[in-house]
């Protein structure tokens, strides 16, 4: 019966854990999760698609277009014989055939096509990369905000089994008289401030999660029992050598290439092109309402007595167009140039954002060391305030402010370690695309 029980109980246990390892969010987890679930980034995966099914391999430029046309027709009228010089009728029945095959030998304007278009996937795939980037610098700070209100949550909640353990000790002073009220009247205001500073936090908590949820694309109707782990970043990750690599130049430069190819396709309007071609065709031919007239060949026969071939060579030659090519290249050009300094502004703006948030991780890691021994100095204050507040040698109000200041300090600290995290994360998406 005993080790019946045992099962059960470890069975509880291990159902337990699980659960609350369900409701446990990494930031990871969270990254991988709203990138699979959000609408933007699966709108431009298809513009990814799209731009694949335009491009066109310049192989296939070279692929023969073969085209077949049939046309039946009536002409109604009259004419004069030469021979008679008399009128006679030009009632007749048409059936035409054409077979025509074209091959481009020589065309710059496939190539410069090809090579755009080729470039076009990859900006396709840039774009999604940026909206990613961005996507992730949002839920970085989104987690964040969450992650500060949870961390602080545990500093209040221990400083508030302080003030209710030393509430009911001052309750039970003042019932046998040891205690005098006022201390009692100022322990009641510390109690009921930092109740609601506490509840205050825990609303702040909740909200961020649910904003955090919801940009995940997430619906979780447990939200209150969901707990975000504390992302513990190596100290010396940010001396990694990987290549830097941000999404948002690669787009810039990317659109400066696509600008410059638009030049080539312009221009290649401007060169020669040569072509083959080959035709075949046949028809057939009934006179109508000249009854006179019976020898007339049936359709086999005049099909295979009219068939005619055509092969040849063309060679196209741009002379002059009014100027119209010369000015889109030229404004072509202007875009392209354009197109060029906006990737340079892109550098500028990443890298000037890359220094800002180094210099604040460099102060942070500089404050640490003070932060930490003003949380130290706190805490010892704190003891020994605490035990004269034991003792009645303090009143309450002094009790509570040095109990502040150990809530300060200590607030202090968890911003500053989590703001370095944050700074040390923020620098790598920014450098590397990547946590």
């Amino acid at each position: 019966m005993n080790r019946k029980l045992f099962f059960s109980m470890l069975l509880l246990a291990l159902c337990l854990f699980a659960n609350g390892q369900e409701n446990s969010w990494s930031l990871q987890k969270c990254i991988s999760t709203a990138l699979q679930n959000s609408i933007d980034i699966k709108i431009k995966q298809l513009e990814i698609l799209r731009s694949r099914k335009n491009y066109t391999n310049p192989a296939l430029g070279l692929v023969p277009t073969v085209g077949l046309l049939a046309n039946h027709s009536y002409s109604f009228g009259s004419t004069i014989d030469p021979n008679t010089n008399n009128r006679v009728s030009s009632d007749i029945q048409w059936d035409n055939f054409y077979l025509n095959a074209n091959l481009n030998l020589l065309d710059f304007g496939v190539f410069a096509e090809a090579k755009k278009g080729k470039i076009g996937i990859d900006l396709a795939k840039a774009d999604k990369a940026v909206i990613e980037y961005e996507y992730k610098l949002q839920l970085l700070d989104k987690y964040f905000e969450a992650l500060y209100a949870q961390e602080l949550i545990k500093i209040m909640k221990q400083q508030f089994v302080n003030t209710t353990f030393n509430r009911d000790r001052i309750i039970k002073g003042v019932e046998i008289g040891n205690k005098p009220k006022s201390d009692l009247y100022d322990i009641e205001l510390a109690f009921s401030q930092e109740e609601k500073a506490l509840l205050e936090t825990e609303q702040l908590f909740e909200m961020h999660k649910v904003q955090l949820f919801q940009l995940m694309f997430v619906e979780n109707s447990d939200i209150a029992k969901v707990v975000l782990e504390t992302y513990l970043l190596d100290e010396n990750q940010h001396a990694s050598t990987t290549t830097f690599f941000n999404p948002k130049i690669q787009f810039a430069e990317l659109s400066y290439k696509s600008s410059k190819k638009d030049v080539s396709v312009l221009r290649s309007e401007n060169l020669p092109r040569l072509s083959a071609f080959y035709t075949f065709s046949s028809f057939y031919s009934y006179p109508l309402n000249q009854p006179g007239i019976v020898n007339v060949d049936n359709f086999n026969t005049q099909f295979g007595n009219n068939k005619n071939h055509q092969a040849g060579l063309q060679l196209s030659i741009p002379v002059f167009n009014g100027f119209k090519s010369n000015r889109r290249i030229a404004a072509f050009k202007i875009e392209s140039e354009k197109a060029k300094w906006a990737t340079e502004q892109e550098k500028i703006k990443v890298n000037q954002q890359i220094e800002q948030e180094k210099i604040r991780r460099n102060q942070y890691e500089q404050i640490r060391q003070k932060l930490q021994n003003t949380v130290r100095y706190a805490e010892a204050s704190f003891k020994t305030i605490q035990s004269k507040f034991t003792n009645g040698k303090v009143e309450a109000v002094v009790f509570t402010s040095v109990k502040n200041q150990l809530l300060r300090s200590e607030y202090d600290l968890l911003k500053n370690n989590l703001q370095m995290q944050y700074v040390s994360l923020k620098i790598n998406l920014l450098e590397k695309n990547e946590l």
